[in-house]
């Protein structure tokens, strides 16, 4: 830190009775008020160098013994107006980035400028902040900070922007050089990311961005001012601009759950409207490049907008970025409070996202525009190679866009298991979330009937129709072998759902183990999709064997095939009606093959029977 000394003589100043007085063999004739505190002071050295207070002592009336004069609304208060005096009597005092810029605003207020005296303080303090504070990285930032408490006369100054400007330059000559910082070879003390939660895992910053703890100790005004200067640079990586909004937000907006949770609703304080306009105003500096932040803190951002209740155009232009990328998200980020009492998560927002994200990931088409006319074939020539590098380009991208929705299907499967706890999650939300996926994303529904089965329990009062409508995106070929033995005896699920479990998984044991031979065509190419399926890298449904013991999806006390019988026959018991309905389309024809697939007592048969027949029909309808 640079440091500057004016003055030779020793300091007299003493206080007296509430009086502050300079130790003189010549008495006081000039009494300054500022600030309810009265300086017995000397007119000569300070008329001398102070052209405000020739003016006000030539308009006040002279008094017998004092001249008293008063200074309202002093900048910088006693501390700045006794600086200013000891310059005039020659006192030493000295000169930091701490006390500068109160100084140079006391000096403008007293109008200490050369045409009262050669040499007076305002121009000795514009040399040692143009020559030396702002050349040093540490000095202009502390002087930055100090104009907050003097904002209206910095503006008015120019030592604010020459503050802003001195700390970009210095950024934009080397974003990446570490050597800089005063603070970086610290001790890490910022938490990985934004704690929302209260539960940061304390994990040390990995930011290249030299520049962006220090440039954290800065007010929201004033850091956003500094940012925007940064990024109009256009030297700065994006992925640093995004770094230091991270660790500014780790900074300044933590434990905004915790303190929700603890009744702590402060929607209409102060201290929440000033984080309210701290993150709007993080969120107006995000790059606009998809990799400059993570998701994570996107969705982070999200939620603390939804606690502090930004601004719509805030949280719509977050869940805009977060679509973008959703790919890279976990389930735990996903999980939005909702602003409202009706749920407990926004799943208003996550529909937004899921339309972002499938608006971005349209696949491109697989291969190059086809050239037509006149010149077609001396195009052809010259940009073959051209040609062929965009073809590899356009399947590389729509790879990786279907590898991003069977990501992005997963993630929404997990959430749909944590938002179905919620008493108060309307079925329709829940179903229009479900089937926003595209059916060949989700590779197994596994986790998609898992969601079904936690809704069920949680709303016990669910109709049939209700209970219909839920399971209907449910894709009983997809499930693994431990989801079918539960879902062959879950009480909570639709009698039709429960066979279709029970025909498709009896039907891929037969034809695994090559017990049954004459299933019709259609049956077997259904199933044989499915192995094709189950097969493919990155299959999901490859893991199904890794079951924790203490899952409660386990199979042990499942094994047994009569289990699944006795639970289909108690369902048929409370389900005449459908009985009924079944028992007018029974065909003797194909009573046998029904035999051959599973032996189940009389009412199973007759569902079966009507299954196979209505199979049998179609396919005996496209042969003709």
């Amino acid at each position: 830190m640079k440091f500057m000394k004016l003055g030779s003589r020793p300091d007299t100043f003493y206080n007296s009775e509430s009086v502050r007085s300079v130790s003189s063999e010549v008495s006081s004739d000039l009494v300054v008020q500022v600030n309810g505190t009265r300086y017995l002071l000397h007119k000569f050295p300070l008329l001398s160098k102070c052209l405000r207070l020739q003016k006000l002592c030539s308009e006040s009336p002279e008094s017998t013994q004092h001249q008293i004069i008063q200074l309202p609304d002093f900048p910088g208060g006693t501390e700045s107006f006794e600086l200013c005096a000891k310059f005039c009597y020659g006192i030493t005092i000295t000169l930091s980035a701490y006390n500068i810029v109160s100084a140079r605003c006391a000096a403008e207020y007293l109008q200490m400028t050369e045409e009262v005296e050669k040499g007076n303080l305002v121009y000795k303090l514009d040399v040692f902040l143009n020559s030396c504070i702002l050349n040093g990285w540490k000095d202009s930032i502390i002087t930055l900070q100090t104009t907050k408490s003097f904002q209206l006369w910095s503006e008015d100054l120019g030592i604010t922007s020459r503050c802003i400007e001195a700390i970009a330059s210095k950024v934009l000559s080397n974003p990446l050089k570490v050597s800089l910082s005063h603070s970086y070879s610290r001790r890490c003390r910022d938490k990985d990311d934004i704690s929302i939660n209260g539960n940061g895992n304390g994990s040390k910053v990995t930011s290249k961005g030299w520049w962006a703890e220090d440039l954290s100790e800065l007010g929201i005004d004033l850091y956003w001012r500094t940012m925007i200067a940064l990024k109009s640079g256009g030297k700065v990586p994006a992925s640093l601009v995004g770094d230091a909004l991270r660790i500014y937000a780790s900074k300044w907006l933590p434990n905004i759950s915790r303190n929700l949770e603890n009744g702590e609703t402060t929607t209409n304080s102060n201290s929440s409207s000033k984080s309210r306009l701290l993150l709007e105003s993080i969120i107006s500096l995000l790059p606009t490049e998809r990799a400059s932040v993570s998701c994570s803190f996107l969705l982070k951002l999200l939620k603390a907008a939804n606690i502090l209740r930004a601004s719509s155009s805030s949280r719509s232009e977050l869940a805009r970025r977060i679509g973008l990328q959703l790919d890279e998200a976990t389930v735990p980020d996903m999980l939005i409070p909702s602003s409202s009492n009706d749920m407990i998560y926004d799943v208003e927002v996550i529909f937004t996202i899921l339309e972002q994200f499938m608006l971005q990931s349209q696949s491109p088409p697989t291969s190059p525009p086809h050239v037509k006319g006149r010149f077609e074939r001396h195009r052809r020539s010259r940009s073959a190679n051209n040609g062929d590098f965009e073809l590899q380009e356009s399947r590389r991208s729509s790879t990786s866009s279907h590898s991003s929705k069977i990501k992005v299907a997963k993630l929404i499967d997990g959430y749909l298991k944590e938002i179905a706890k919620d008493v108060n999650l309307p079925l329709s939300k829940f179903t229009a979330l479900a089937e926003t996926i595209p059916d060949f994303a989700r590779l197994d529904h596994d986790d998609l009937y898992k969601a079904i089965d936690i809704y069920l329990k949680s709303h016990p009062n669910l109709n049939k129709t209700e209970r219909k409508r839920l399971c209907r995106t449910l894709d009983c070929k997809k499930l693994s072998m431990e989801v079918c033995m539960h879902a062959a005896q879950n009480e909570l699920l639709p009698l039709r759902v429960v066979v279709q479990v029970l025909f498709f998984e009896q039907a891929r044991v037969a034809m695994a183990g090559g017990q049954l031979t004459n299933l019709p065509s259609n049956i077997k190419a259904l199933l044989a999709a499915q192995d094709d399926a189950s097969r493919r890298p990155g299959s999901i449904s490859t893991n199904r064997s890794m079951v924790q013991p203490e899952d409660q999806w386990s199979v042990s006390g499942l094994k047994s095939p009569s289990s699944n019988l006795s639970t289909l026959r108690m369902k048929l018991a409370e389900n005449e009606d459908l009985d009924e309905n079944f028992h007018d389309g029974l065909s003797k024809t194909n009573s046998s093959k029904v035999k051959q697939l599973c032996s189940i007592p009389t009412r199973p048969k007759r569902i079966f029977s009507k299954l196979w027949s209505t199979s049998t029909n179609r396919t005996a309808s496209e042969k003709s």
